[in-house]
């Protein structure tokens, strides 16, 4: 067998291999971010399954079955009651290339957010990032409510978490790519129509204020216990603002879209 160098005998390769214990664990060793993945995977998933049930779905503009189903509506969170559009929402895509440009934004900064904090509260965090992203949607809606969908607002709270936490060390964000990240990223919010403005605001506050505890650094260190007590907590209270706002709201107009 060809080696590094020169070559070995069947029998001393098959020696020099690591027991099947050893190999666990550096197969282990080399998953280390298993929550990005995992989510990467449901949110490929999710489209495959939109797509296979209406090939429109890979579209950049068409609504398909899926989107009216699980997007969040406010008039069908109001009067329908479904409040799990909160979270659904955030595993459902405009089209192939809105899934392809979260995907990558999700992977890169899941590359480095999940290697600093345990992989519970990276899943905590980017939740939290999603419902604050939820919760930024329907406030800017306000009464013109729209189907709103879409990664987005977890990968921004995914990306202010990553600036607080650098910003927290005393390094200048805007020295390194997370910044310039940040900056470009607000500019195709505000610069491009179509973009759910308060979702990617909601998301970057709930992930900052997230990562100013869960990404303290040694000098500055918290309990343990406020990593995964505090995105609980802005979860929990961005779910809460939601549901007081949306039944503060006068949709009466849509009602018929809800057959309330």
């Amino acid at each position: 067998m060809q080696a590094t160098v020169g070559s070995h005998c069947l029998d001393c390769a098959k020696a020099a291999r690591p027991d099947i214990k050893s190999r666990a664990q550096i197969w282990n060793a080399r998953q280390l971010t298993p929550v990005t993945s995992g989510l990467m995977a449901i949110n490929i998933g999710v489209f495959l399954w939109m797509m296979i049930a209406d090939s429109g779905a890979a579209g950049s503009g068409d609504i398909t079955q899926a989107h009216v189903d699980l997007d969040l509506f406010a008039p069908f969170l109001k009067y329908d009651h479904e409040w799990y559009r909160l979270v659904t929402s955030g595993f459902v895509h405009f089209g192939f290339l809105h899934l392809a440009f979260n995907m990558f934004a999700l992977y890169q900064l899941g590359q480095m957010v999940e290697r600093a904090i345990p992989h519970v509260q990276f899943a905590l965090l980017y939740f939290a990032s999603l419902l604050g992203g939820s919760l930024g949607a329907l406030l800017v809606e306000g009464d013109r409510p729209s189907l709103t969908a879409g990664a987005s607002g977890a990968v921004f709270g995914l990306l202010g978490a990553a600036a607080v936490g650098l910003h927290r060390r005393g390094v200048n964000i805007f020295n390194t790519g997370i910044g310039t990240a940040l900056m470009l990223n607000l500019v195709i919010t505000f610069s491009i129509s179509g973009i759910s403005i308060g979702g990617h605001l909601g998301g970057l506050v709930a992930g900052g204020i997230c990562g100013f505890v869960m990404l303290a650094p040694r000098w500055h260190r918290v309990p343990e216990w406020a990593g995964y007590v505090v995105p609980v907590v802005v979860g929990a209270v961005c779910v809460v603002g939601s549901m007081l706002y949306v039944n503060s709201l006068d949709l009466t107009a849509y009602r018929f879209l809800t057959g309330f």
